[in-house]
């Protein structure tokens, strides 16, 4: 990777971080699009997320029975949704 990339890459997870961190903030409002978005995850596993990113990839994972890559490019979508 060239250095750009990666200041480019760094700049992004910390935009990334800084969006978790309002959602954090919000979960109460935010938790509604995550539950909309996949729909197996129950209120008690909403509960445990509470806005943590980590905690909404194992839950997917475990959830929808995919791989933590596919939960976090799932993630990576909605987050890009979330944005408009």
């Amino acid at each position: 990777m060239l250095d750009w990339q990666f200041r480019q890459a760094g700049y992004e997870q910390k935009e990334l971080e800084m969006n978790w961190d309002i959602a954090k903030g919000n979960w109460k409002q935010f938790r509604g699009k995550v539950q909309a978005q996949w729909g197996k995850l129950t209120d008690d596993h909403l509960d445990v997320i509470a806005g943590k990113r980590d905690e909404l990839v194992g839950k997917i994972q475990e959830s929808y029975g995919i791989t933590k890559d596919e939960a976090e490019q799932q993630i990576k979508d909605f987050e890009a949704r979330s944005k408009d």
